[in-house]
């Protein structure tokens, strides 16, 4: 039994550096990239999956419930950090801005603090999930998400993770179910190795 963190497949503004909308769809490759990772997990015992109401994140996870055989579960205290008025501006286009410094608080949308405190929501709520299963949560959710995570809340005491850490599109950490909640595999990507590997953060 454990907990599977996975983030969502490619978009097109992940390709292009542009910070994303609720309703950005998944890009042909991160369709690729989904089915990728649903023939990966088809042999694990995953008995819920968790998903983010973005779009993004509902297709990926649509994408793992149809290899898997099970329906999917949505959550809104999993999607993206809310970026407010900058979503659709190209990172490139932002000047001197930094959406990802501690103390930016972009406009009508979310703080720092305040997305790490719906995170912790979330993960409670992964909790909830995974206390009633005896077999494994697969969970679909974003990057900024999984980095709060990693920061925060995870041991990540195996591993030595760089400051800036972008986990890939559809890369997989496996945690285990009770705390101190241990990460065993941490982002893995070997489902995707014919297939270029997404980056961007948000």
């Amino acid at each position: 039994m454990a907990i599977l963190l996975i983030r969502h497949g490619e978009t097109d503004l992940n390709t292009n550096r542009v910070v994303q909308f609720p309703h950005t769809p998944l890009g042909e490759r991160g369709w690729m990239q989904a089915e990728r990772l649903g023939l990966r997990l088809k042999s694990r015992s995953i008995e819920r999956i968790l998903t983010s109401d973005y779009q993004r994140a509902k297709s990926t996870a649509e994408t793992l419930a149809a290899h898997v055989g099970i329906p999917h579960v949505e959550s809104a205290n999993l999607r993206e950090r809310n970026f407010g008025d900058i979503c659709g501006i190209p990172y490139d286009d932002l000047g001197e801005i930094d959406i990802f410094t501690p103390d930016f608080a972009p406009p009508n949308g979310e703080s720092w603090p305040e997305f790490h405190a719906r995170v912790d929501c979330a993960w409670q709520e992964v909790i909830s999930h995974a206390e009633l299963l005896d077999g494994d949560l697969a969970v679909v959710t974003h990057g900024l998400v999984l980095r709060s995570l990693l920061d925060r809340v995870l041991d990540v005491s195996d591993f030595e993770i760089e400051p800036n850490i972008v986990v890939a599109n559809t890369s997989v950490t496996i945690v285990e179910h009770a705390p101190p909640w241990r990460v065993l595999e941490l982002a893995g990507v070997a489902h995707l190795d014919d297939v270029s590997i997404g980056g961007g953060a948000v």
